[in-house]
């Protein structure tokens, strides 16, 4: 694995553009989350596919696909973000989350199972705490049933975060922003009471939310319970899928303290609500969720609202 080309800034996050020996490129990313400092929190961000086969309307990172990364191409991105910020193997985090969700849905490549099941072992890390986000594409139901038992053999006790991307409770408009096969918001409730045990963290349900989709508490209550789960809604990040497809974010990043109707709601039916506002920093670096370097670089008519950052390439 070779690294071609970065950008952003030690304070917030970094994005690095690889290589691998068959020439296929990927990225991954490290991030913080100020003012904490990286020993309480590091986050990094390792892509599980060459571009995407679900194509949701707000990621630049779909729209091709050219297969799934092995374990080792996995590993090769850890070991290359972990060493280089700790060249004895030893990460001090209080937190130490690893994403699988850079590029690609991680619950279509059984190579991340692989990887869950070697990480406490590969790298001394008291913090350590894996990261799945899916849409629960159809047919990965082996995936999701090994997912369990790794979790429970590995990760028990609340050391482990899982996450269904929803984006809205219509359902019309969910088949429209994740044109691909997925499980039932039954389906994925009948997976949540085999996953979820005691000590564990609450299963996130996930909503990048734009303009004009909506949260239905009612919906919600009908399939996953508040004991279990929890709400997260992030701002729609500044995207060129989201530009063409005329995405306008319903959380407002600038403003981090409004109320907003549908989270008043959502609390009124019994549920935790985190508004997931991370450093507007991220947008202008490229390292925010469904943001994808090479995208941007292969534009003719650049974004105002992200990806301003000067990228190195090395092979310059």
């Amino acid at each position: 694995m070779k690294v071609i080309a970065s950008t952003g800034k030690e304070e917030v996050a970094i994005v690095y553009i690889v290589e691998f020996e068959d020439g296929k490129m990927l990225e991954c990313v490290e991030a913080v989350s100020p003012p904490l400092p990286r020993e309480n929190k590091w986050v990094i961000l390792v892509s599980t596919m060459f571009g995407c086969p679900i194509g949701c309307m707000m990621c630049d990172a779909g729209g091709y696909y050219h297969g799934k990364t092995s374990a080792e191409m996995i590993y090769d991105q850890l070991d290359f973000l972990i060493y280089k910020r700790f060249p004895n193997g030893r990460v001090p985090a209080r937190q130490f989350k690893i994403q699988f969700a850079r590029m690609g849905e991680p619950a279509l490549n059984p190579n991340v199972l692989t990887v869950l099941e070697g990480l406490p072992d590969r790298y001394d890390a008291p913090g350590l705490m894996p990261s799945i986000s899916t849409v629960a594409p159809a047919g990965a139901q082996k995936f999701f049933d090994r997912l369990i038992e790794i979790k429970r053999e590995k990760y028990a006790g609340g050391n482990f975060q899982f996450q269904f991307s929803l984006h809205t409770t219509d359902l019309g408009l969910r088949d429209k922003i994740i044109p691909a096969k997925k499980w039932s918001f039954r389906e994925m409730a009948a997976f949540g009471e085999r996953f979820f045990s005691k000590g564990d963290r609450k299963i996130t349900l996930n909503f990048a939310l734009a303009q004009d989709l909506t949260i239905d508490p009612d919906v919600l209550l009908e399939y996953f319970t508040p004991e279990k789960y929890l709400i997260k809604i992030t701002p729609l990040n500044p995207t060129y899928r989201a530009s063409a497809n005329s995405l306008a974010s319903y959380i407002d990043p600038y403003r981090s303290t409004d109320r907003y109707v549908v989270v008043d709601a959502l609390r009124e039916a019994g549920y935790d609500v985190i508004i997931s506002i991370g450093e507007v920093e991220e947008n202008y670096i490229g390292s925010n969720c469904g943001q994808y370097l090479q995208r941007h670089l292969n534009a003719s008519d650049r974004l105002s609202a992200g990806y301003t950052y000067h990228v190195q390439n090395y092979s310059d």
